[in-house]
């Protein structure tokens, strides 16, 4: 994988994600070696995620590890604290902001989606019933008698 194969796949990735649930700045290098060698960062500003192939010189962390880790991360199925206990990444900076790209992971995104649509779920379930008992049924009226002309002059003459 090239450096430009790599940073496509990254931003393709985490611009994706939602991440309207981080409320404050952050700013990864990412720092890769070997195959795919280089360096870029990701930023999550305003809700949304920004990945650029440049240096980050204010940033919160630096992230250093091989393209494979990184794509294995950005994907999901590479958690950050196993990657950093196992010796895969190597990190340095506030790991606290690091750690928050766990909730742009495309398992993260997926429980979060099921976790909305099962609270939707439940919310309609539960207005259902209330817009139930507001409608009550219809009651059936008897139809009105027909009173004839020849009726109510025998009516009249008695």
């Amino acid at each position: 994988m090239t450096y430009e194969e790599l940073v496509a796949k990254a931003r393709e990735t985490y611009c994706s994600a939602d991440a309207s649930n981080i409320k404050e700045h952050v700013a990864i290098q990412f720092n890769v070696v070997g195959e795919g060698e280089g360096i870029f960062y990701l930023e999550i500003k305003d809700g949304k995620v920004y990945v650029e192939p440049y240096e980050y010189y204010d940033r919160d962390a630096i992230v250093i590890t091989s393209a494979e880790n990184l794509v294995a991360m950005a994907e999901g199925t590479l958690g950050m604290e196993s990657a950093y206990f196992s010796g895969k990444i190597k990190a340095e900076g506030d790991l606290g902001k690091a750690l928050l790209l766990k909730a742009l992971s495309p398992k993260k995104q997926a429980k979060v989606a099921a976790k909305k649509a099962a609270t939707a779920k439940k919310a309609t379930a539960a207005k259902k019933p209330a817009a139930e008992k507001k409608t009550a049924p219809a009651k059936k009226v008897a139809p009105a008698k027909k009173v004839t002309a020849a009726k109510k002059t025998t009516e009249k003459k008695a």
